[in-house]
């Protein structure tokens, strides 16, 4: 693990050198704050520091308050090296931002002990981190394709209908619907259908722009939104058509052509003023309208 020791003080920066990496530290130094604190504004900077109080140019308790200010919800773990043992100090480092602190002239297994205190609260948090965003993930994503789930491409439509309202922009709302999936299912199995729906995600998403948003609203329908004009947005939605039949999808040695309908709409400040679910109803008349004059097509359908 990565230790920052913050020192103006060669002799303990040589001596907090030698015993850290006997310790198994990767050591970065620092001979005064401002030079500690532009290490920790860094890329991949150290999450454990070694921060002595009395420093030129910027001392420790500012370091400490520079730390936490940059990095409020997973600041670095932090033990301040100080001379001063007053209660109202102690509690003043520890308020600033400092974890731990140690009295200077330092017992090195008590240094040891601490340093390995901060070691697992950092691994501990780190694990902490890695499964909160896991489950966020889980929860906003589709488990089988990893594109947004319905519950979230559903949360982003609002947002997008008031961010073009601001912009006096356009936003259209597409509904894909996989032509004759269920037979797809019936004769290959519910696996070389899951692949299917996997491979027409990747797609689909290599036709749209890095902008547009794309989420499985269930089973073998897409819900994509589009910001742009309606005649412009209705080609990106003619290039998923393309993209998709343009060859079959190869699963287990089986070839499987494939294609898939369109039903678009724009969004209208005047007539849906904010109402999803008309918008939603009139991309999904849209869609039905597509299936009916024979699949594999766009249709649009304008705000009456």
């Amino acid at each position: 693990m990565k230790l920052l020791i913050a020192d103006d003080s060669k002799v303990s920066r040589m001596m907090l050198l030698a015993i850290t990496k006997e310790w198994g530290y990767e050591v970065i130094m620092a001979e005064d704050g401002a030079e500690a604190w532009q290490i920790l504004q860094q890329e991949d900077a150290p999450q454990l520091i070694l921060l002595d109080w009395e420093m030129p140019k910027m001392d420790g308790i500012e370091v400490c308050e520079h730390v936490i200010a940059k990095n409020p919800d997973n600041p670095p773990y932090i033990l301040l090296l100080t001379s001063r043992t007053a209660s109202d100090d102690i509690v003043e480092g520890l308020s600033k931002g400092a974890n731990d602190y140690l009295s200077k002239p330092f017992d090195s297994a008590e240094l040891q002990v601490r340093l390995q205190v901060g070691k697992r609260l950092i691994e501990m948090q780190t694990k902490l981190n890695a499964t909160l965003k896991e489950l966020t993930q889980l929860a906003s994503h589709d488990a089988l394709t990893g594109i947004l789930n319905r519950r979230a491409i559903i949360a982003a439509l609002p947002k997008e209908m008031k961010r073009v309202e601001r912009k006096t922009q356009t936003l259209c709302v597409g509904m894909c619907d996989i032509d004759h999936f269920k037979d797809i299912n019936d004769n290959y199995g519910h696996l070389v259908g899951d692949e299917v729906l996997i491979e027409i995600t990747k797609r689909m998403q290599s036709a749209l722009r890095d902008y547009d948003l794309l989420g499985r609203y269930g089973g073998e329908e897409f819900l994509v939104l589009t910001p742009g004009s309606a005649s412009h947005c209705a080609s990106i939605y003619q290039r998923i058509c393309q993209i998709i039949s343009a060859q079959p999808i190869e699963v287990e040695g089986i070839s499987i052509p494939v294609t898939i309908s369109c039903g678009v709409t724009p969004y209208s400040v005047e007539i849906d003023n904010q109402d999803i679910s008309s918008l939603l109803a009139r991309a999904d008349e849209a869609l039905y309208q597509a299936k009916d004059s024979g699949r594999n097509q766009v249709v649009l359908k304008q705000p009456v």
